[in-house]
């Protein structure tokens, strides 16, 4: 998995959803394998994973493994066997996504689109449309129940919201083949047949994509993972005590903090710690409850209700490295993000 290592990890570490059975009930088509949507159903949660690699958008990738699963089941009479059932599958949701994605810009951070801001409320004048920014995902929707260790470790390292961003940069069959032999481990044969090119194609669309990411990624060090560490205990205790001194000591000195949908982002520790004495204040009181999404530290925050209890406001994502907190990413569109990780919208006090 030499991609793993380019964009920064070891290579050593190489509500409900719908169902078919609710949108169709009967076929009378025969079919020369067992497709009942029960075993298409089987493959939702990997398909998630694969899809959202690829669109980096949560409700994106729901969206094209329910349109996947749809197809198959209507296609299930034509279907012959000469490939798995699992190759089909990924052949149709490739093609999903490769139709969604066509003639689109990429999803993207805000520290991607523009400059850093300064620390005052005029910075957040500007909203990102919701197509631009890569969206986060329950860990629940992609990372296997269980299995290999190894292959456990790798679901979730590629899907930390850095790694997705940065897939973003890729053009769309470069992605999928990357997705496909280095995180999923297909042979470059087998990627080639459901491409519909050469064996030597997807090599050198390999290539090409490990120089992007490398480049993209410029080659940082791993993020740690540990997310149940001292240091993030540290932050919790010191963001819901509001000590602002306290918490700004685990940042390292060229820390960001990014709050979509606003396209603001900061950039370094010392203004990080002017909005949150400034702007920011409105948090002091708040509640941290974690979260497991996209393989990282991630909070669900709750700030004070005046009228009793805690409000929902952001979930809170963590990259740290050398024992230092590095970025912070706030996600505030709350009502929607809350439902989908099974939030709730308030605590009782």
């Amino acid at each position: 998995m030499r991609i793993i290592a380019a964009a920064g990890i070891p290579a050593e570490v190489s509500g409900p959803w719908p169902t078919l059975e609710r949108m169709a009930v009967t076929t009378d088509a025969p079919s020369a394998v067992d497709l009942h949507p029960d075993r298409l159903e089987a493959y939702r949660r990997e398909l998630t994973g694969y899809c959202y690699r690829m669109l980096g958008s949560a409700a994106e990738a729901e969206d094209a493994v329910q349109d996947t699963l749809l197809r198959a089941w209507q296609a299930a009479a034509r279907f012959e066997g000469r490939s798995s059932v699992r190759s089909w599958l990924y052949r149709i949701a490739t093609n999903v996504c490769l139709d969604m994605l066509r003639g689109r810009s990429r999803r993207a951070r805000p520290m991607d689109l523009g400059p850093a801001m300064p620390p005052d409320e005029s910075s957040l004048a500007r909203m990102l449309p919701e197509h631009s920014w890569v969206s986060p995902i329950a860990d629940v929707r992609v990372v296997p129940e269980d299995g290999d260790p190894a292959e456990i470790a790798v679901a979730r390292e590629t899907i930390r919201l850095a790694f997705v961003t940065a897939l973003q940069h890729l053009p769309p069959r470069q992605r999928a083949a990357l997705i496909l032999c280095e995180v999923l481990r297909w042979q470059a044969a087998e990627t080639a047949d459901l491409l519909g090119c050469s064996t030597a194609a997807v090599n050198s669309a390999l290539q090409r994509a490990r120089a992007t990411l490398a480049t993209v990624q410029g080659g940082s060090a791993a993020p740690a993972r540990d997310p149940e560490g001292e240091l993030l205990a540290r932050y919790v205790d010191a963001f819901e005590r509001y000590d602002i001194d306290a918490l700004v000591a685990l940042l390292a000195r060229d820390a960001v903090q990014s709050m979509p949908p606003f396209a603001m982002w900061l950039r370094g520790s010392a203004d990080i710690r002017t909005w949150m004495l400034g702007p920011g204040a409105e948090c002091a009181g708040s509640r941290l409850l974690p979260v497991a999404a996209n393989g990282a530290a991630a909070y669900a925050q709750y700030r004070a209700d005046p009228a009793g209890g805690h409000t929902a406001w952001a979930l809170q994502f963590l990259e740290t490295r050398d024992g230092q907190i590095v970025e912070i990413s706030s996600f505030l569109e709350v009502a929607d993000l809350f439902g989908s990780f099974g939030l709730p919208l308030h605590l009782p006090a």
